[in-house]
């Protein structure tokens, strides 16, 4: 595989209790990382990843829907029905569940046989999708970073159900970064993947470069967050003043 080419040690900077994951999917084998060797479903291997040394997976690894996402295999006609999410009670009826299989992001049929997984600091490829597990402070200045230099606005597309396929797949295949709260999604929840109220946040490659660029640039800790209501209030007179004043003078 190619070798990364961004610099990605301003995340060292959050001290992250669990490391940010870069993810990669693959036609073929690659080189210089071992195989798992066990069986995980989807946001297992991500948790796998945060602790372990990289790796890559197979269909065989996967104990889930997720090759089906991947396009390593056909969707199960009895998954697609919606019959078990109405069992498992996620949904009120198969319909109802069978409604997301229209709109869950999926891989082309056989264009991934092989998915790559590494914490960042050890990332020796280039990833398609960084996934962040922060804390509300730490989710704080990565949902603004995503939007610094822009203003696009960030929105969350997810499901009850498959949420994996939001958080791993969507923002590849759409260019758009996707965020979580975990104990939300159904599978996570069920095999207590993570501790509830951490924010899940995905960020594509394209998004990457400038992502970084506003980590580096921007004020982390803005000045108005740390002061009183009396403060904040002569903070932002000020400001306006300053505004008013250019804006007449020019």
């Amino acid at each position: 595989m190619q070798s990364t080419r961004l610099d990605y040690s301003i995340f060292d900077k959050f001290n992250f209790e669990r490391k940010p994951v870069g993810i990669k999917f693959l036609l073929n084998r690659p080189g210089g990382i071992e195989h798992l060797d066990k069986g995980l479903t989807f946001c297992q291997m991500f948790r796998e990843a945060q602790e372990a040394e990289p790796f890559y997976a197979t269909q065989e690894n996967f104990t889930c829907v997720g090759p089906m996402l991947l396009g390593m295999r056909n969707m199960e006609p009895v998954a697609e029905s919606g019959e078990i999410g109405a069992a498992d009670g996620i949904y009120q009826e198969p319909r109802a569940n069978r409604r997301i299989y229209q709109h869950i992001p999926k891989l082309a049929k056989d264009t991934v046989r092989y998915v790559a997984f590494s914490p960042v600091d050890k990332l020796s490829f280039n990833p398609d999708v960084v996934v962040f597990t922060a804390n509300v402070n730490q989710a704080e200045i990565l949902l603004r970073a995503l939007a610094y230099s822009t203003g696009k606005i960030l929105t969350t597309r997810t499901t009850p159900a498959v949420m994996c396929s939001w958080l791993f797949v969507h923002p590849f295949v759409s260019g758009e970064a996707n965020y979580s709260v975990t104990g939300f999604g159904y599978g996570m929840k069920a095999r207590n993947v993570f501790p509830e109220g951490l924010f899940l946040i995905s960020v594509p490659y394209d998004l990457l470069p400038a992502f970084t660029e506003n980590l580096q640039e921007m004020q982390w800790e803005l000045p108005a967050y740390n002061l009183s209501d009396d403060e904040r209030n002569t903070h932002f007179k000020k400001a306006m003043e300053e505004i008013v004043k250019r804006y007449q003078e020019s």
